[in-house]
């Protein structure tokens, strides 16, 4: 069957009221039916855009995210580094932890669900955090053995996750900002 395509606008309200749902309730309580309730659309309509609600959501994410890390190349490891991270205000890191939460049981529960995620927004995002560490030793800023390029991503996602935990505040951008000073970038040799 063909899909008949929806207008940017369209496909954006959607994606906004999936989140919205998701920061509500969680992904196992977010269905189908409720987003189409939410967004005055029918179901048909939603499985013919995307197979089932783990697609839905995982473009829901994607869609969301300002920047892409493929395509943040300032010349410095340390200005794509802050590039990452100031892309946002307070309140959309409010909104990233909300949906980080409404996902975080779910991503290990849900094979599907995390296979969508892999597929559709991990990978895509590891491929460009690979490519700006690559520019970033080509340019000889850092030794191509640096045993910590490989765990900048984990860094990374690490003072996001686990900011809330232990301070019981989000990880703004200031804090991201002072967090690759004194960690990410001493940790591969800057």
């Amino acid at each position: 069957m063909r899909r008949t395509r929806l207008t940017p606008e369209r496909e954006a309200e959607l994606y906004e009221a999936v989140l919205d749902i998701l920061r509500e309730v969680g992904y196992d309580a977010l269905t189908m039916d409720a987003v189409a309730a939410r967004t005055h659309s029918s179901k048909a309509t939603l499985y013919r855009q995307w197979k089932g609600k783990p697609e839905l959501v995982v473009s829901a994410l994607r869609h969301k995210k300002p920047i892409k890390l493929a395509d943040i190349d300032t010349g410095s490891v340390r200005g794509d580094l802050l590039a990452m991270v100031c892309e946002a205000d307070d309140a959309q890191m409010e909104q990233d932890a909300a949906l980080m939460r409404g996902l975080g049981h779910a991503i290990h529960t849900n094979a599907d669900l995390h296979r969508a995620l892999r597929e559709l927004l991990i990978e895509p995002e590891m491929a460009g955090m690979d490519a700006m560490l690559r520019r970033a030793v080509d340019r000889g800023e850092i030794a191509a053995d640096t045993p910590a390029l490989d765990y900048v991503p984990h860094m990374m996602l690490g003072a996001f996750l686990t900011r809330p935990l232990v301070e019981d505040r989000n990880a703004d951008p200031s804090y991201l900002i002072r967090y690759i000073d004194a960690v990410v970038l001493p940790a591969l040799g800057l």
